[in-house]
């Protein structure tokens, strides 16, 4: 059973996803790879949005409230 992941599982861990693969029904492999994407898909759920440039009320009002 040869698992090609970016992080090296150490004996306990590789046995832990083997039960935790076992009771999904599913490959070892399909499992990582499963888990993988699962941790991508939260990372980018994660991501900051981009700051949205003000929009043309909100400039106005700034300005209006800014001193002369």
């Amino acid at each position: 059973m040869t698992t090609e992941t970016p992080k090296t599982l150490s004996k306990g861990q590789l046995a832990y996803e083997t039960e935790r693969a076992k009771k999904a029904g599913k490959s070892l492999d399909e499992w990582l790879k499963q888990k993988a994407r699962a941790a991508a898909a939260e990372a980018q759920k994660a991501a900051p949005k981009p700051v949205k440039k003000p929009g043309l009320f909100t400039r106005l009002l700034d300005r209006a409230h800014k001193p002369l």
